[in-house]
């Protein structure tokens, strides 16, 4: 399983907690068990939802500050929380480049957001990535979508 499959069953998996108000543990150990992982992929995608809920006050904070006009609870499901997993990754995994970040953040809005989930997540993550100063380069960041 490739970085992008961990990335997305990570998504998977920070949805159902969302929305069913489960345990993150819980979730993620029996998803786990569905699912055939490389031993890297297992550990970026633990990596992903652990972090990511462990963080989520603070990264609920900081997409709310960017976010204006948005509430989150008023945001789709799915964009908060590919926003919440993508800021997660830029703030701690310092190892992947935040066009990376992004890219892959706007390919899983257009999964599984709705037709302005890409533009809406590319806007806030980059918003969040040109204040905060994680890169330099806005050509880094997608901005076709």
């Amino acid at each position: 399983m490739t970085r992008r499959a961990a990335r997305e069953e990570a998504f998977k998996i920070i949805f159902q907690v969302d929305l069913g108000k489960n345990s993150w543990n819980e979730t993620l150990s029996r998803n786990l068990k569905d699912l055939s992982l490389s031993e890297e992929s297992c550990l970026f995608l633990k990596q992903l939802v652990e972090g990511t809920m462990t963080h989520l006050a603070e990264i609920d904070a900081e997409i709310s500050k960017y976010a204006q006009d948005w509430k989150l609870d008023r945001m789709l499901s799915t964009d908060r929380n590919i926003l919440r997993m993508s800021l997660f990754e830029l703030k701690y995994l310092k190892d992947i480049p935040a066009g990376v970040t992004v890219n892959e953040a706007v390919e899983l809005a257009k999964v599984y957001g709705d037709d302005d989930s890409g533009r809406f997540i590319n806007g806030i993550l980059g918003n969040i990535i040109r204040s905060s100063g994680l890169i330099n380069d806005e050509a880094e960041i997608k901005q076709d979508t």
